[in-house]
């Protein structure tokens, strides 16, 4: 059991040094792994992790690390992320969030359109800020790292 605790220590340890020598200037590595957090901040699954490699492909940043930021969206973060951003939609767009207590699947249906607007509102300002805040964090903390070898 303990040999088989050390083999996984050691992968996941190797795993972490591919992660982190990863090709790319720090701007490169921080683009891929911002425009992964963005296209992961949207409602689109299967299709997060795709969107994200297209985005780095286009802007030349590391598509490894964007597929990795879209881990940002998973199923223990949907409910919270996707209520928090159709709240910041609603808010956005100046309306009113639905009572989904009461709310019947024909209701649901009809309201299609104004309840996808706001979640998609919310869904590209949250992952333009949190794809800016993740892709600068890991910029000045690989420029940081970089002078200290």
């Amino acid at each position: 059991m303990k040999k088989i605790f050390l083999n996984l220590i050691q992968r996941i340890r190797k795993f972490i040094s591919w992660l982190w020598n990863q090709e790319g200037s720090p701007f490169q590595r921080a683009l891929g792994l911002g425009v992964g957090i963005f296209s992961g901040c949207f409602p689109f699954f299967g299709l997060q992790t795709l969107m994200g490699v297209f985005l780095a492909k286009i802007l030349k940043g590391n598509s490894i690390l964007a597929a990795v930021g879209t881990w940002i969206s998973n199923p223990f973060t949907y409910v919270p992320l996707y209520y928090f951003n159709y709240r910041l939609g609603s808010s956005i767009l100046n309306k009113n969030t639905v009572d989904f207590t009461d709310i019947t699947t024909n209701e649901l249906w009809s309201q299609g359109w104004d309840l996808s607007s706001r979640l998609i509102m919310g869904s590209t300002c949250m992952g333009l800020f949190t794809g800016i805040v993740g892709g600068l964090s890991l910029y000045f903390l690989l420029k940081k790292l970089s002078h200290k070898m």
